[in-house]
């Protein structure tokens, strides 16, 4: 089983992918997509729309975790940002005829360490430490996305600690 979380965002889109075989967990790859900040919203969606699909093509993997859509009171412009981001991501799934789902953050984060409420640091030191990743560089976005895979892999039942 190969699964693709990604970490949806404008600015920052990340992206992990894991592989289960015969109860162990090896990662793949992964990264981050960030697009120009300064160029046109339509071509920065451009940006993300070709690199998943580069990702999707390089990697098969046989599900896509997405992160659920999550907007903050304080912050209610951001929402249909990340509606735009996370619909060019589907249509990349889609089209690639991969199987999407969709988690939220707090239930993965439940699911891998106990605690919905679990701060991006946090995770990230888990999915390092799962994954054996020295990295000083790995970006948060990247470890959200793997920590999606993998939270993924927990709900499906497969042992990872």
């Amino acid at each position: 089983m190969r699964i693709l979380g990604i970490d949806p965002g404008l600015i920052t889109t990340g992206y992990g992918v894991v592989d289960l075989k015969a109860g162990n967990v090896k990662i793949l790859g992964a990264g981050t997509i960030e697009p120009d900040t300064k160029a046109p919203f339509a071509e920065r969606l451009l940006k993300i729309h070709q690199n998943v699909t580069a990702i999707l093509q390089e990697y098969h993997p046989d599900i896509v975790v997405l992160e659920k859509l999550y907007a903050h009171y304080k912050h209610p412009a951001t929402a249909p940002v990340l509606g735009h981001v996370r619909g060019v991501i589907c249509l990349c799934v889609a089209q690639q005829k991969v199987t999407l789902v969709e988690q939220s953050v707090k239930r993965v984060r439940k699911a891998l360490i106990g605690n919905g409420n679990a701060t991006k640091p946090q995770i990230q030191e888990f999915v390092k430490r799962l994954l054996n990743i020295k990295s000083a560089g790995f970006k948060l976005d990247a470890s959200d996305a793997l920590g999606l895979a993998l939270g993924q892999a927990h709900m499906m039942r497969y042992k990872l600690i």
